[in-house]
């Protein structure tokens, strides 16, 4: 098993990352291309991913939409690319987490081991039910009476936290701490935008939500006050 896979075509870069995960203990493989990841992936067991956005040929976006088909591993991506437009995309495709370049690596390696201990622990739960919504947090495979939803990573991560506090009024900067992180840059206004595009999937009106609903000046709310 490879604890963490990181695709990286600049391999100076990647060879500095690899050295230091397996200083920090973590078994590494290095890839210089998606292709070449992806063949690793579907051979080993892999632990997490570290992406970088701009590869050749296949980008960062594409293989990791590509790799959430599959297998819901953990999926970090690193990005010069820093606008708001592509770290929503990184997010719709799939990513976990989104790390700015150039980065600390003492902030990477808290992104990585926060995500490989929320993956952990999402495996003793069992399967989350309300409102005819079935989420099981250990496939990440969530249906609505019966049927498939098709969620990104942190909108099912949503989704689930908010499930895990049915009937209890969950603050905004609660669900970005434990969803986004606390060490993330991204602004904590993208939780209103997730949970616009989650309503969407799972209310029979988007603007009348019956399942998710908004508490006034407070946050969100899975389901009737408990």
């Amino acid at each position: 098993m490879t604890d963490i896979l990181i695709v990286e075509d600049d391999l100076e870069m990647g060879e500095l990352l690899k050295d230091f995960m397996i200083k920090e203990g973590f078994t590494t493989h290095l890839s210089k291309t998606a292709e070449e990841a992806l063949e690793l992936l579907d051979k080993e067991r892999t632990g997490m991913v570290l992406l970088d956005v701009m590869l050749p040929k296949m980008d960062g976006f594409e293989t990791c939409a590509t790799i959430r088909e599959k297998q819901n591993i953990p999926i970090l991506m690193m990005s010069a690319m820093t606008d708001e437009e592509s770290k929503l995309l990184g997010y719709d495709t799939g990513a976990d987490d989104y790390i700015d370049k150039p980065f600390s690596v003492r902030i990477l390696m808290a992104k990585i081991k926060a995500l490989l201990k929320r993956n952990n622990s999402s495996e003793c739960n069992e399967t989350l039910v309300g409102y005819g919504i079935e989420l099981d947090p250990i496939s990440r495979h969530v249906t609505k009476d019966g049927l498939e939803l098709k969620l990104n990573a942190k909108e099912f991560d949503l989704l689930q936290y908010l499930m895990e506090h049915k009937g209890v009024a969950v603050r905004k900067e609660e669900l970005f701490n434990a969803v986004w992180g606390f060490d993330c840059f991204t602004e904590p206004s993208t939780v209103s935008v997730h949970i616009c595009w989650l309503r969407e999937k799972i209310e029979k009106d988007p603007n009348i939500p019956k399942i998710i609903k908004t508490v006034w000046k407070v946050g969100y709310r899975f389901g009737e006050q408990i």
